[in-house]
């Protein structure tokens, strides 16, 4: 690993600005993006992928190799990733940072405590939560309603046990009430934080948020609860974007990390925003499917922030396309041709959809050794029919080197096709019609099954004038429909909603699908049994 102000100085980033969190790690003052205002953006690619395998397709592999063929073939490229969350790492997927030749350091750093930024969130909503709390005990002033207290608490882990708890129990511990723990990626703090501008916006949207409702039906603000101000100096310090590097050294800026299946699954503004005024080139990544990192970066981030994407990278892989056609996971290392046949109409929706944002798109195709020729001349001439450019990605092997095709073509795509971004509807729409439009155009379902209970609760929000926001999809990620087992490009699904709720500090409403949660449960053998430290202090076996 280079020194890290030896990383910052290579895109002119001064010392005035760096932060350091020792030799290989730094925080970026915020001033850097006033200071740079006055420069011209580079290009901004996003980088999705089919609905994927249980394990992944490689996407955030993809953006670090990505990033570093770009720098090695004269493109001066930043990567803009998300910040791992321990839930996953020591649950079914492991650490979030690549691997091999294509990956972020130091991986143990980021994939673990990184420089607090997830804490710091994490106690900004627990203090939220206290104050709500205390604020009934200590007299109830604004009338809580304890049955309609909406503000959760929050950690970073999986445990299923704390969906759903009942507080203030035993004498002089306050009120009795319901409540429950969301993975901090699905606070709204979280939300707040990669998509606020500066400290202001932050502290603005901070106070918007509706924590609670009074015994006469008013929304109650966390600004009400008076807990704004010792929020924001908890989150001053993650608010600054994370500096670290990929393995061949390519400046990689790492910070904010909702997950895409239950809340927006971008990087944060502050972020991309910099590194745009940074580079020529910023690959940035949106967390699962296209169907919902994709869609959400276009409809909720690159609206909010005014950013307009140039290109757009479709991750395919083998394994995702067997899965898709109806091999089942234990299965995928085996060649099979017609699988991969029928797996292909799950990449060719993901290509339309995003043509429906008009952005140019091509396929980067992770490459793994079990890969069969055939296999591989079966995707090429799918996508020499669907008229989109493909290459091979081999950066897990060979890291810049094996992804030069793939940035000289997305280089390419991006000088002869001018982005025609546009969002997929207009705000304008009902909070159903914009959730309806998703669903028929995205998803390809037939429609959705409001109840009467829902209907009467958009129906408020509407009347409390949030019926502008744009919508937040919580859907499975393994199926364009609410149910994880509808693999393959399925037509004609109505999707089940069972609750809409308001952020209003993060700027949309979240409709839940399916049977989605926001607090996942560990896998039967989490990845928590195969991670220790060995005979030198060492982390392993966080993948």
């Amino acid at each position: 690993m280079k020194p890290i102000l030896e990383v910052a100085g290579s895109f002119g980033i001064g010392e005035q600005y760096v932060e350091m969190y020792g030799r290989y790690k730094a925080k970026l003052d915020l001033s850097i993006g006033r200071d740079l205002r006055d420069r011209p953006n580079g290009k901004l690619v996003l980088v999705t992928a089919m609905n994927p395998t249980p394990a992944g397709e490689g996407k955030t592999l993809t953006t670090i190799g990505l990033a570093q063929a770009l720098n090695a073939s004269g493109v001066p490229t930043i990567a803009a990733l998300r910040e791992p969350s321990l839930g996953p790492c020591f649950g079914m997927k492991g650490g979030a940072t690549g691997s091999n030749k294509a990956q972020i350091l130091p991986s143990e750093d980021i994939n673990l405590h990184f420089t607090g930024d997830l804490h710091a969130i994490t106690s900004a909503h627990n203090l939220l939560a206290a104050m709500i709390d205390n604020h009934i005990f200590q007299g109830n002033s604004l009338q809580l309603d304890t049955s309609r207290i909406m503000w959760k608490r929050a950690m970073d882990m999986n445990d299923r046990s704390l969906r759903q708890i009942v507080v203030g129990i035993g004498e002089g511990n306050g009120s009795v009430h319901e409540s429950g723990f969301l993975i901090t990626t699905a606070s709204e703090v979280m939300a707040v934080l990669c998509l606020s501008e500066d400290i202001h916006d932050l502290k603005e949207r901070l106070g918007r948020m509706v924590v609670a409702f009074t015994v006469a039906g008013e929304m109650v603000t966390a600004a009400q609860i008076g807990a704004v101000d010792a929020m924001t100096v908890l989150l001053k310090e993650a608010l600054k974007p994370n500096l670290v590097q990929t393995a061949e050294g390519t400046p990689a800026i790492v910070h904010g990390g909702p997950f895409a299946n239950i809340a927006h699954g971008c990087s944060s503004v502050i972020g991309t925003k910099t590194a745009l005024k940074l580079a020529d080139m910023v690959v940035t990544e949106a967390g699962f499917g296209a169907d919902l990192g994709a869609e959400k970066f276009f409809d909720i981030k690159c609206r909010q922030a005014g950013l307009k994407p140039d290109a757009a990278v479709l991750v395919v892989t083998v394994k995702a396309l067997k899965y898709n056609g109806g091999v089942p996971k234990s299965e995928l290392d085996k060649p099979d041709t017609e699988a991969v046949r029928i797996g292909l109409t799950n990449m060719s929706r993901h290509l339309d959809n995003i043509r429906k944002f008009g952005v140019p798109v091509m396929v980067a195709l992770n490459h793994f050794n079990g890969d069969t020729e055939e296999e591989l001349a079966i995707i090429a001439e799918a996508c020499d029919r669907l008229h989109v450019r493909m290459e091979l990605s081999d950066v897990w092997a060979e890291g810049s080197q094996g992804g030069l095709q793939l940035a000289k073509t997305l280089c390419s795509l991006i000088e002869e096709n001018a982005s025609q971004y546009a969002p997929l509807y207009p705000l304008e729409l009902g909070i159903k019609a914009k959730a309806e439009t998703i669903v028929q155009e995205i998803y390809r379902g037939a429609g959705i099954k409001w109840t009467a209970k829902i209907e009467a609760k958009i129906r408020e929000l509407e009347e409390r004038g949030f019926g502008h926001l744009p919508v937040c999809m919580a859907k499975t990620p393994y199926s364009f429909s609410d149910q994880a087992s509808l693999l393959g490009a399925p037509e004609g699904f109505t999707v089940q909603v069972r609750d809409v709720t308001l952020s209003a500090g993060a700027g949309f409403i979240v409709v839940h699908t399916g049977n989605v949660v926001t607090m996942p449960g560990l896998p039967k053998a989490p990845a928590a049994e195969r991670i220790y430290l060995d005979e030198n202090g060492e982390v392993a076996g966080l993948l």
